[in-house]
């Protein structure tokens, strides 16, 4: 998908439609010779990769407020944006190889659409490419509790010590042999995150270990990771967290 981009349709055509797959834009001008050069490159590029990511063509000198917005000093100026973000850029007439690697960056791995495509099997091959990928392995997990094999689950998301989201599911798997936050669990899965949330923070209080308080941190952490820092319940929930805490 090739086009020409205007100040009038940048924001629909580009940072709308970024989110749905990569827009690569080429900032150029009828007189600049190593624009000429570029652009056929960049056009081949995008051919080649047939949908899977667009480019807009800017013309600076009828869109000198949009250059200006994105601070172009120099042209050709490329500029690749991604889920709705400036993601990488460069200026400049570069070869064939250099520009491909560059779009290349800007799409999908191989293990991007195992996750994406969600199965047992598509998730392990996931973390054969790509051991580090905690989305695959919290995903994995899910599916080995839905099956009862918790201890294979929390086999798999002792693999991701740094990652909030696998850290906070091996607490919630522990933390469920209490009878007394089983409520705090259902209102979660009801899709009552902040009644969840208050009752697994209330219960920091009343722990009487360290290593429980810890659980109890790491699931409601977990829980929050999963939402999102533009959740509206996030900030207060987070407030609430550091009072039980400190």
């Amino acid at each position: 998908m090739i086009f020409d981009a205007t100040e009038a349709t940048f924001e629909q055509d580009v940072i709308e439609r970024s989110k749905q797959l990569p827009v690569v834009v080429d900032f150029w001008a009828a007189w600049c010779g190593p624009c000429r050069q570029l652009t056929p490159i960049l056009e081949q590029a995008v051919n080649e990769r047939a949908g899977r990511v667009a480019l807009a063509k800017v013309d600076t000198d009828a869109n000198q407020r949009l250059a200006a917005t994105f601070r172009i000093q120099g042209i050709p100026a490329v500029k690749a944006f991604k889920d709705g973000r400036l993601e990488s850029e460069f200026t400049g007439a570069q070869p064939p190889a250099v520009v491909s690697r560059f779009i290349d960056e800007l799409l999908p791995s191989e293990a991007d659409a195992l996750v994406e495509a969600g199965s047992e099997a598509d998730l392990r091959r996931a973390l054969e490419l790509e051991p580090s990928r905690d989305d695959a392995g919290v995903a994995l997990a899910r599916i080995l509790i839905a099956r009862g094999e918790r201890e294979d689950a929390l086999a798999v998301l002792r693999e991701f010590p740094g990652s909030f989201g696998a850290q906070g599911l091996a607490a919630r798997l522990r933390l469920e042999e209490d009878p007394e936050l089983a409520a705090a669990f259902a209102a979660l899965d009801d899709g009552e995150p902040q009644r969840g949330l208050d009752a697994l923070i209330g219960a920091i209080a009343a722990a009487g270990d360290s290593e429980r308080k810890e659980d109890l941190r790491r699931a409601v952490v977990g829980v929050l990771d999963v939402l999102g820092v533009e959740h509206p319940r996030a900030r207060e929930s987070r407030r609430k967290l550091a009072s039980a805490l400190y």
